[in-house]
């Protein structure tokens, strides 16, 4: 650290930003007391009506012989008529009092910024910190937050073990904080006031608002809490925080038992939706095919219920009855749950005596088609049709008339489950079946594993497509008569099936 340097010594003085915590002023650092006690200038923010609420947590710390620089905003939430608008004046704002302290550093004064919470936690200070940091010697005093203040006052944990911690401006739009919000285990979200209306609707609208708290002036002596549900929007200011605590041992709010069935997506966590994130997360026991459910971080006081893939309808019922006992229940299915999957096993058996009563919702997820078809560029441009090759349903009489019948529409087709160890001649037999209505040089893309660690997408003929190389984990997307295959400048190649369609 540079030594401090003082007024008239001929060289630069020392910026601070100085973290004062949450609003007691027996929760700032001994190092925020020794900086303020050392410095020539106290700077600090505050509105127009010139009370600063960083300056009154600081007093007791200040002489008389402290020079004050006041950074008064020449707007907070009002209007204002500078011709670059709101963020105009206050990049204006900025520069300008950035150049008042630049006066005081090379004058030699050391000033400290006084700041609530965290010096770079949302803090004003950290615009003065990007103006002047790389032209004077320069040290950030870290102070408590107010997230951290506000879990201590609820004395709830605001996460724990592998939980997630998300913070966030009420400031979002609504769908942005609804999506988040329900994608994450805890969270806080800052800057209420006039967002609050908007804040509480996207906890509703996420499923979290029975667990959510509030916590206004934390640590003042003006503090408050409660449960969110209950405050009034009207009462809210501007320094509250919307909280969601850890999730671990917390018992689940009193909801009617449900059936959630949950697209994962083709592969790993970046294929999973914010809305499939939350669902997961709330579930209180989870059902599954073994290899979809380790795809699945563990949770505390989650139970979950492996079982082989082959007995879709047994899990499907299973569920139901959990969920008739009153537990919230996801069935996890691999891409997404209505496409060849879990979502039809579990509308079914809700179909049917003794489950017409419980709830059931499917929540979408990114499909192998479209993720096949992404890493190869755009093969489902135009009309697709999607089948199964499986006949462990069907008989396979249904699927070759479905296939032929596509084939001679030139639809572009997604086939899904081509082969397994015990299914070996159903792509040469479909190979077949297409060749008679479309070329040899009809463009094949090989989708194994998208978005896993084996990921191998490839480009074939289809009169050169070998079913050797063929199992359950791949996915097969066969062009129509309009599919090109273009390399490009870089040596890859891409597969794309134009919109516009020739008249005949």
């Amino acid at each position: 650290m540079s030594e401090q340097h003082t007024a008239g010594s001929g060289t630069t003085g020392r910026l601070y930003g100085v973290g004062l915590g949450p609003g007691d002023p027996s929760l700032m650092t001994v190092r925020a007391v020794e900086v303020i006690a050392g410095a020539d200038v106290i700077a600090y923010h505050s509105a127009r009506h010139g009370r600063s609420i960083a300056r009154s947590i600081a007093e007791r710390h200040l002489r008389p012989d402290h020079i004050e620089e006041p950074l008064v905003y020449p707007v907070t939430t009002e209007t204002t008529d500078h011709p670059g608008g709101y963020r105009g004046a206050m990049e204006e704002f900025y520069t300008e009092a950035a150049a008042r302290l630049a006066a005081h550093l090379d004058a030699g004064r050391t000033v400290a910024v006084l700041a609530e919470g965290d010096p770079l936690f949302y803090g004003s200070y950290m615009h003065m910190h990007k103006r002047l940091a790389d032209r004077y010697p320069t040290e950030v005093v870290p102070g408590v937050t107010s997230v951290s203040a506000a879990a201590a006052r609820l004395g709830e944990p605001l996460v724990e073990g592998e939980e997630i911690l998300t913070i966030l401006p009420g400031t979002l739009p609504e769908e942005e904080l609804t999506a988040r919000l329900a994608a994450t285990d805890s969270a806080a979200v800052m800057k209420l006031g006039r967002t609050f209306p908007t804040v509480r609707r996207a906890l509703e609208r996420s499923g979290r608002l029975a667990d959510a708290r509030y916590v206004e002036r934390a640590t003042m002596s003006a503090e408050r809490t409660a449960a969110l549900a209950d405050v009034d929007p009207e009462s809210v200011p501007y320094f509250s925080v919307a909280v969601l605590p850890s999730r671990v041992d917390r018992a689940p709010a009193a909801v009617r038992g449900e059936v959630v069935v949950v697209g994962l997506g083709p592969a790993g966590p970046l294929w999973l939706t914010p809305e499939a994130r939350g669902e997961l997360a709330a579930a209180q026991d989870l059902v599954g095919y073994t290899t979809y459910l380790d795809r699945v971080p563990e949770r505390p006081g989650q139970v979950r219920h492996a079982s082989d893939n082959k007995v879709e309808a047994e899990r499907a019922e299973f569920a139901l009855d959990l969920a008739r006992r009153g537990r919230r229940v996801a069935v996890v299915s691999s891409g997404d749950p209505g496409v060849f999957a879990m979502a039809t096993a579990v509308l079914e058996a809700a179909s049917q005596d003794p489950y017409r009563d419980v709830p059931v919702r499917v929540l979408p997820g990114m499909t192998a088609a479209h993720a096949a078809a992404s890493r190869a560029g755009a093969p489902l441009g135009h009309d697709y049709a999607v089948v199964s090759l499986s006949d462990r349903l069907k008989p396979w009489e249904v699927i070759a008339e479905r296939l032929t019948a596509a084939a001679a529409a030139d639809l572009v087709l997604a086939l899904y489950n081509p082969g397994s160890r015990s299914r070996l001649w159903q792509v040469g037999k479909a190979r077949e079946l297409l060749l008679a209505h479309r070329t040899p040089d009809t463009p094949v893309v090989l989708g194994r594993d998208v978005g896993g660690p084996e990921e191998s997408v490839r480009i074939v003929r289809l009169g050169d497509l070998d079913p050797a190389e063929v199992d359950m984990r791949t996915i097969l997307l066969v062009g129509s008569s309009q599919t090109r295959t273009v390399r490009r400048g870089d040596g890859t190649q891409i597969v794309w099936t134009p919109r516009r369609y020739p008249e005949r």
